[in-house]
């Protein structure tokens, strides 16, 4: 093999290259120059491998070590076994039960935002707070807590006290989420004492939630009215039994409302509670959901009220505030205002 040594200046060919075991030039200048006590001490030649670069490769095994036969090994266990915690458990609910057409004469009297209406200034907010809600999902989904990914598209809707607009709230958003054309809402009513969004809607009563809680052979899916308007589906409250609490704090009831927006990504799931402090109910579901509002009215919800409410809710840990009935605001915005109506 040739000799690819490099030649310095003042050296001839026929010279022998510098032997590789004479200090280099930094190394005599440290020692003239007392550099020493800067240097780390030295390492001891121990190979040490590069985990950047193969951060999970496994050691080798010795090359006499005999290979495992089939009959060595260890029974696979559950959780050796390959999983996808982001997978859906289970078919997603189909809604096969016969349209019902929505009183949009009876939305327009009240205040409501007509579907296939015109544009208002009622929609433009909902859009606003509906927006919201699709990127707090969307965060959920892909959080590395898998309960937090399972209530990724329930949220709940509430207010401290009866009068604050709640159901007002709750079906305008739904209104507005079913609009979305690669979206859809399931909207439950969830206030088993006071029911009212199926007369918001202008729809015919059924067998709805407390229901299927308290009759387990009973199909959920069966209890859900699909309506003419793409994308919106009511879920009714059903009977009430005067136990509502106890029956939402049953396995049962975890697993029916887990089933609702199961397999469904593209399905948000609202839940129009009672007023956190009217009745217990809102409490428990709290604890169902990924996100909840809590409306409050303006010049109406005292703060007592609000905080007492954020404390009963906490079971979920993402709370928003939703601020109704503002006749007035500084910068000429007009979100949260929703003109005075309730239910």
């Amino acid at each position: 093999m040739n000799d690819q040594t490099p030649i310095r200046q003042g050296e001839a060919r026929d010279e022998k290259p510098r032997d590789k075991a004479q200090p280099s030039l930094l190394e005599r200048a440290s020692a003239r120059f007392g550099f020493d006590g800067f240097a780390s001490p030295k390492l001891p030649d121990i190979p040490v491998p590069d985990k950047r670069r193969h951060p999970a490769r496994p050691a080798a095994a010795p090359a006499a070590a005999p290979a495992a036969s089939a009959s060595d090994e260890a029974p696979a266990t559950k959780d050796d076994a390959p999983r996808n915690e982001r997978a859906p458990i289970g078919p997603p609910l189909v809604f096969s039960g016969k349209p019902q057409a929505l009183d949009r004469d009876l939305l327009h009297e009240t205040g409501m935002i007509v579907p296939d209406g015109s544009v208002s200034a009622l929609l433009e907010e909902f859009r606003i707070v509906k927006r919201e809600l699709f990127a707090k999902s969307t965060m959920l989904r892909g959080s590395d807590d898998p309960r937090l990914r399972n209530k990724a598209n329930r949220v709940l809707i509430s207010s401290p006290l009866p009068g604050e607009g709640k159901t007002y709230c709750a079906t305008n958003l739904a209104l507005a989420i079913a609009a979305e054309k690669e979206s859809e809402v399931l909207l439950v009513d969830a206030d088993f004492a006071k029911p009212s969004v199926l007369s918001t809607l202008g729809l015919e009563g059924g067998p709805g939630l407390m229901d299927a809680l308290v009759d387990r052979d009973m199909n959920i899916a069966d209890c859900v009215i699909p309506t003419d308007l793409p994308g919106l589906n009511v879920l009714p409250a059903g009977r009430s039994t005067g136990s509502d609490t106890e029956y939402l704090t049953t396995r049962h009831a975890r697993e029916t409302i887990e089933s609702l927006g199961r397999g469904a990504a593209q399905r948000i799931v609202i839940f129009d509670s009672p007023p956190a402090l009217a009745a217990s109910p809102a409490a428990e579901l709290a604890k169902l959901v990924g996100q909840t509002l809590v409306v409050c009215r303006a010049d109406t919800t005292g703060r007592s009220a609000l905080e007492d409410t954020v404390s009963l809710l906490s079971g979920c840990k993402d709370i928003e505030l939703l601020l109704n009935a503002v006749q007035f605001s500084p910068s000429g915005r007009r979100f949260g205002s929703y003109y005075g109506y309730e239910v």
